[in-house]
């Protein structure tokens, strides 16, 4: 039996970066769906508040239209669910943030529930790897909900403008599927295969070669989650897809056998409305797939071990959120959900990247209020103006913040102030003080609860699931090598084989290592999958469940 190779340890400390937290990148290939799809779940609420002149109740058909921003990787089936999770979701913060702001004033002990809120959301969006823009915008509406004067008798009524807000931005969110029911996971393949492709055409032995061999290896494993999650109505396309991805997978291996522009035109193929490229399978493909399916049927590991995983992280939002709060009002600050919300915003998976956030929300706030400055004389002179501005700056954050997180904020930040005053006209000088004030107060005590509360294990973790799964697989090996195994052993292996990987994916999602941590091993994680998934496949044979393959001996794709 080969010995398990070992996650190498990681070194102490890690540099915090300034300047490259702050450099852009390229935006989404569907920066424009999360763009316009806001745009389509906001405006017609708003616009008709404005004409029933009641614009103050725009905070809670907000809530749900902001709903539209999630699930736009997702394939349709599973982003039906995921969305109406998110409304679920959304409302349900809502309510207990409604219920307290009408039970009591105190602003210590809204604080205090704020900073609970945050941590929930903040482990319910990374256990279930929700994706962007996770916990902040839920974080956001409870908190900003919690310093609204409310009465009990008003809660439900409030409640029912965002579910059906709610209910609208799931339409919004379904609709691109009536016209490219499987636009996701064709996206989720093509970018496999442009990546693989850039990683072709790399030299050996150059500078890129190790960085485009990650990319691509991280595209791929993304491209196997999307489609595990396409349903059983997508099964005929799924196949086809998979076959392109295993290709992306063979061009990772054997990359000076590989042509790029081929894989290049299946992904060009891919992100029209055409037909998907008609790919026969290679030898192993066939073992490959089977092993897809036998993973596919197996259930997703329970909610509450996937919580345990990312309870480091609740923590750490919990107690920053709720430092962040009391020292805004300390500093006089009579609302302090914006320290709250900033603190929210800041934790990604390590401390480096809670830096990364920390620097990006500081600069991009103060720019924001710079924008607010400018705009807010004129969107006082009416109503719709307001709502025009709003609307506009929904747009250009998402269309920004695939950049980088600060160019988002730009216009994050003034839409927020904007929404505070569709209730009443405020003064803009207290407003750009108190954002200000509160934007330095989160970032800075969100950081510091970051480095207090370590998450030293998240490391092991990954460590710990691929040994897990090399030594599943073998395991399994050795029982297929014998001449008549026991179907109870086998099924077992089986089992213990599929639940490796699964928690190996799992892992990988979750954990991207702490600021004393090296990068994850994407590469290794994609090898495990695909040796894994082969093994299932000769495990499903062996049990008689199907028949066996016929492997094709086409090969394009490869350079002759």
């Amino acid at each position: 039996m080969s010995r398990p190779t070992r996650t190498p340890a990681a070194p102490l400390v890690r540099r915090l970066p300034l300047i490259g937290a702050l450099r852009l990148g390229r935006p989404s290939d569907i920066w424009f769906k999360p763009a316009l799809s806001v745009v389509a779940s906001v405006a017609p609420p708003n616009l008709a508040l404005v004409a029933l002149g009641r614009l103050d109740l725009a905070m809670y058909t907000m809530a749900g239209s902001l709903c539209a921003l999630y699930a736009h990787q997702r394939p349709y089936a599973a982003r039906a669910r995921t969305l109406a999770r998110v409304v679920a979701g959304m409302v349900g913060g809502l309510a207990v943030a409604l219920v307290a702001a009408s039970l009591t004033t105190n602003a210590a002990v809204l604080v205090a529930v704020g900073a609970l809120l945050a941590a929930a959301h903040k482990a319910l969006c990374d256990a279930t790897r929700l994706g962007p823009p996770g916990n902040v915008v839920l974080t956001f509406i409870s908190s900003a909900a919690l310093f609204v004067p409310q009465s009990l008798g008003q809660v439900p009524g409030h409640l029912l403008l965002a579910l059906a807000t709610g209910g609208w931005a799931w339409l919004v969110g379904m609709a691109p599927g009536l016209l490219r029911p499987h636009g996701p996971e064709r996206r989720a393949t093509a970018h496999a295969l442009n990546t693989a492709a850039a990683h072709a055409d790399t030299h050996p032995t150059g500078a890129d070669h190790a960085r485009t061999r990650a990319a691509a290896a991280a595209a791929v494993q993304a491209a196997w989650q999307t489609l595990l999650s396409t349903g059983t109505r997508s099964a005929r396309t799924r196949r086809a897809l998979e076959r392109l991805v295993v290709r992306a997978e063979v061009a990772l291996a054997a990359p000076a056998d590989t042509d790029p522009a081929l894989l290049r035109r299946w992904a060009r193929e891919l992100v029209g409305t055409g037909p998907v490229p008609d790919v026969a399978d290679l030898p192993e493909s066939a073992a490959e797939l089977l092993g897809v399916d036998a993973e596919l049927a197996r259930p997703a590991s329970p909610l509450r071990a996937r919580l345990g995983a990312v309870a480091p992280i609740a923590v750490r939002t919990l107690l920053g959120c709720a430092l962040a709060g009391y020292v805004s009002l300390a500093l006089g600050v009579g609302r302090p959900y914006w320290a709250l919300v900033t603190a929210a915003s800041l934790y990604q998976a390590n401390v480096t990247l809670t830096w990364n956030r920390g620097v990006q929300r500081v600069v991009g706030n103060l720019l924001g209020v710079l924008v607010f400055a400018v705009i807010a004389p004129v969107a006082h002179l009416h109503a719709l103006l307001l709502v025009l501005f709003c609307v506009a700056l929904n747009f250009g954050a998402e269309a920004l913040v695939g950049r980088n997180y600060w160019l988002g904020s730009v216009c994050v930040t003034p839409m927020a102030l904007l929404i505070t005053e569709f209730a009443h006209v405020q003064d803009p000088g207290e407003l750009i003080t108190e954002r200000v004030l509160d934007t330095f107060v989160g970032a800075l005590v969100g950081i510091l609860a970051a480095i207090a509360v370590t998450n030293r294990r998240a490391g092991d973790r990954i460590g710990h699931a691929l040994t897990a799964a090399d030594r599943a697989r073998e395991a399994t090996a050795r029982l297929l090598a014998e001449p008549a195994p026991s179907p109870a052993a086998l099924a077992a292996a089986h089992r213990a084989l599929a639940t490796a990987l699964a928690d190996l994916r799992a892992t990988a999602d979750a954990a991207s290592g702490e600021w004393w941590q090296r990068a994850l091993p994407h590469e290794r994680v994609v090898l495990a999958e695909q040796s894994g998934h082969r093994t299932l496949a000769a495990t499903v044979r062996r049990q008689g469940l199907c028949s066996p393959a016929a492997g094709a001996t086409r090969t394009e794709g490869v350079r002759p």
